[in-house]
């Protein structure tokens, strides 16, 4: 959908600083920290340029609306997963090891950034028309995770038996959000591991193995 790039007052940056990536970056650093920490309502283009160190000009230069920003920091988080996925389709390893080495590169992505990104998923702005973009990649992930589970052949009933185990996965994969929330210096490593295990469980799979996680941990090297 198009985005209204337009404000009434807002003036226009101009100069290096408002082309550089690096003021880009200074955007998304500070409004990670403040969207997480001091929550999105909360926080105002003013208090993400004052944190970035620049003008509210150059902030609006790089991104039009706060929500532009917030858009910019959800992609971050299904974006690199999309592109495991990718890596991990057409090959011939058993769909458990593909599925495995998915939910464990994802659960790390979003356990090991820097702020707690996906804790912002539970924002009422997320249905909002500007972030279309990402509930449809988001949805693209949701599908990979049901492609693997239904390609696994655990045992199932019906077809509905597949997507109902396949919510299931793709909850506790994005449950790492809340579990980082409550307990910030978790062990991001040992939660990816156990949360790969439990996503082979939840799939209706046999327990995985020391041989199944070093296969998967093999894909993602060469993915």
């Amino acid at each position: 959908m198009g985005k209204n790039v337009t404000g009434v007052g807002r003036p226009r940056a101009s100069g290096a600083a408002a082309s550089s990536q690096n003021a880009r970056e200074a955007v998304l650093e500070a409004a990670g920290e403040l969207f997480t920490g001091a929550g999105y309502a909360a926080t105002t283009t003013r208090a993400i340029a004052e944190r970035a160190g620049l003008r509210q000009a150059s902030l609006y230069y790089h991104f039009p609306s706060k929500e532009d920003i917030l858009a910019a920091l959800l992609a971050a988080t299904v974006r690199p997963s999309l592109e495991v996925a990718g890596g991990l389709s057409g090959g011939d390893a058993p769909a458990a090891v593909r599925l495995w080495a998915l939910a464990y590169a994802d659960i790390r992505l979003l356990g090991g950034a820097r702020y707690n990104l996906g804790a912002l998923y539970l924002l009422p702005e997320i249905a909002s028309p500007n972030l279309a973009p990402f509930r449809a990649e988001r949805e693209q992930l949701k599908a990979v995770y049901r492609d693997l589970v239904a390609e696994s052949g655990a045992p199932s009933g019906s077809g509905s038996d597949v997507a109902v185990r396949s919510n299931l996965v793709f909850g506790l994969v994005e449950s790492i959000a809340i579990v980082r929330r409550d307990d910030p210096v978790l062990d991001v490593e040992a939660h990816a591991v156990e949360g790969a295990d439990g996503v082979l469980r939840v799939a209706g799979l046999p327990a995985p193995d020391a041989t199944l996680r070093a296969a998967a941990r093999a894909l993602l090297t060469r993915s």
